[in-house]
């Protein structure tokens, strides 16, 4: 009998299946010689056989494609912004040590409203802190307290009004008058000329006069850097309601500029700006440095494998941590992209790579080319991806910005047409986090299809003590204020014969809406039949025993007093699309955030978010009312 243990041709014994017990090896293991387990569970890298049938025990001798990336060789070229217009004001030095959301949103603080001042508390913190600084130099604390004082309101005064209406406010005021500083007051004088002294108009040690110019430069740059002030016109577009900006930097033809026309959500990104390409720049600005061209840069980089929670694990006998349990999701039928989520998280979570690059702030970075090298020693070209055409429809792409044709090729929207995409990274100067503050001012715009109009609606108005205030409540406080005046002067009627009313019915031509709601009216856009803006007008104050022309009903924030406080006062119009049937909310607080060499900004900015509907005031025109008894 032949000796079935004994093969001559192993091959054709696996082929023909001679020997059942012998099929084929599916897996290799190592077979220690020793009862020493540590240098057989170490896998040294160095034993290039173990890594070739390691990777013939993964499968990546299956493809022609599936090795691994060595290294990449990655050529780009970058530039830096180095110009900035705000809205369409001159343009003026691009500033990335200051935070990009600052420099846009800033809006002036309120400090005079209608010949009012306003924004008592920062007035005190500007008083306290100047008499801690000429505190220094002598003992001045009466002479600046009598020369800056807090009037003390009064209650028989019209123009008093925003004051002692409200009793907070009234207590305020008169709880500061004759005690403390107005510290704004000295700041304004101090600013309007660069040959006024803080003295001035005080008797001062002369010898002292040195000392306090260098206690009032302290003093201005103390505020400034406190409160971060628009030097020039700001982005904000009260047609718009929006921010409206551009940024810009040096290219090889010409100048590349960003425009964002649309922000208003509190931090700029790339999706707020398209590229002009048809813009011819945004002008010469003084004191620039002349900007370079983009630098090219080379680089070979090392790929490191993508990693993330609950991926499957590449080592040998290491477990997952089951951070993450995709075997635990339950995805219905329609769950598209979580189907997706989990194939990508299964399957082809070892197909990604990371290649660092490092970039500053401020600059655009445009990969002008991408070779990788995988452990084959093949070599590929990477074409960037989503370079195409932005309005076709099967091109994909994330962090590019869409360029703007005025040629009018490409894809239509907003009013816009684009043309092909530019591939390159736009890296903003912006924070990551930001603290905003309650509202000090609210207005909701919302339509009124009965009246045929819109209705700018103040829910917070800005006390003049510097906090906000319910603006319903600030209107009846007014409104009972003129009232009580009228009572105490009846003098200021004129008399007239009294007149009969038996009648039980009457004739109303126009009843009134609270104070706080301010219209505004279509009306139809010079030299255009067909389309419409929102003007702001002025509901009339009328107080029963009054006498003379009724009173203009004037709004109390600054978001819907545009134009007022000019000399001439102008009118404020808003673009009609601007204001859907939803409405819109607008809101203006301060925002305060930290930068990356430690100073910290606070600045007054403004957010705009959707409304919740229409809405109705009851006002009604031409109307027959009954006469209560």
């Amino acid at each position: 009998m032949a000796d079935k243990r004994f093969i001559t041709n192993i091959s054709e014994a696996i082929s023909t299946r001679a020997f059942p017990t012998v099929t084929l090896w599916n897996r290799l293991e190592g077979c220690p010689r020793t009862a020493d387990f540590k240098r057989a569970l170490k896998a040294e890298v160095r034993d290039a056989l173990w890594m070739l049938t390691r990777q013939w025990q993964m499968g990546e001798f299956r493809g022609d494609d599936t090795g691994s990336p060595a290294y990449v060789k990655i050529h780009t070229s970058g530039g830096r912004l180095n110009k900035y217009r705000p809205g369409d004001h001159e343009a003026e030095k691009f500033e990335d040590a200051v935070p990009l959301e600052a420099k846009v949103e800033s809006r002036p603080i309120n400090f005079v409203s209608a010949n009012r001042n306003l924004s008592l508390d920062i007035r005190l913190l500007m008083g306290r802190q100047w008499l801690k600084l000429v505190a220094k130099v002598g003992d001045y604390k009466n002479e600046f307290i009598a020369k800056y004082p807090i009037q003390p309101p009064d209650p028989v005064r019209v123009e008093d009004a925003h004051l002692c209406a409200s009793q907070e406010v009234w207590q305020s005021f008169s709880a500061a008058a004759g005690r403390l500083m107005d510290g704004a007051s000295l700041y304004f004088y101090l600013k309007g000329d660069s040959a006024r002294h803080a003295y001035d108009g005080i008797a001062v040690n002369p010898s002292d006069e040195n000392e306090i110019d260098g206690q009032a430069a302290k003093f201005i740059e103390w505020f400034e850097r406190l409160y971060y002030q628009p030097q020039q016109a700001g982005a904000w577009d009260p047609s718009r309601l929006e921010y409206r900006f551009a940024c810009s930097t040096p290219a090889a033809r010409g100048e590349k500029v960003y425009e964002a026309e649309e922000y208003y959500h509190g931090r700029p990104d790339w999706y707020n700006f398209d590229i002009d390409k048809q813009s011819n720049g945004l002008g010469e600005v003084r004191g620039n440095d002349a900007q370079s061209l983009p630098e090219d840069l080379t680089e070979s980089l090392i790929p490191t494998p993508l990693v993330y929670e609950g991926m499957p694990n590449a080592r040998w006998w290491t477990f997952e941590d089951r951070k993450t349990n995709f075997g635990d999701i339950k995805p219905d039928t329609t769950d598209l992209a979580k189907l997706l989520l989990i194939e990508f998280g299964l399957v082809y979570a070892n197909d990604w790579f990371l290649i660092p690059h490092t970039a500053e702030r401020g600059s655009i970075i445009s990969i002008e080319g991408l070779a990788v090298t995988n452990v084959f020693g093949e070599r590929f070209w990477i074409e960037a991806a989503g370079s195409a055409a932005d309005d076709n429809w099967q091109r994909w792409s994330m962090f590019t910005v869409s360029s703007k044709d005025k040629t009018g090729k490409g894809r239509v929207g907003k009013g816009k047409a684009y043309g092909k995409a530019d591939p390159s990274l736009l890296l903003l100067p912006t924070v990551p986090k930001i603290q905003e503050s309650p509202p000090i001012e609210e207005a909701m715009l919302i339509r009124d299809e009965v009246a045929n109009m819109v209705w700018g609606i103040e829910k917070t108005i800005p006390a003049p003590t510097g906090v906000g205030k319910p603006g319903g409540e600030a209107a009846i406080e007014t409104l009972n204020f003129y009232r009580r005046l009228l009572e105490a002067n009846p003098q200021s009627v004129p008399p007239s014969a009294p007149i009969e009313d038996k009648a039980k019915i009457r004739y109303e031509i126009i009843n009134t809406v609270p104070e706080n709601w301010i219209p505004f009216i279509p009306v139809h856009v010079e030299n255009d039949n067909r389309e419409i803006q929102l003007q702001r007008a002025a509901m009339p104050r009328i107080l029963e025993g009054g006498a003379g022309k009724p009173q203009k009903i004037r709004p109390r924030t600054t978001l819907l007093r545009e134009g007022l406080d000019r000399n001439p006062p102008a009118a404020y119009f808003i673009y009609e699309e601007e204001v859907p049937r939803a409405g819109v909310r607008v809101t203006q607080s301060f925002q305060r955030t930290r930068w990356h060499d430690g100073r910290v900004f606070v600045w007054l900015g403004v957010r705009k978010q959707t409304g919740r509907g229409a809405g109705s005031n009851g006002l009604a025109f031409d109307r027959i009312v009954d006469v209560k008894s």
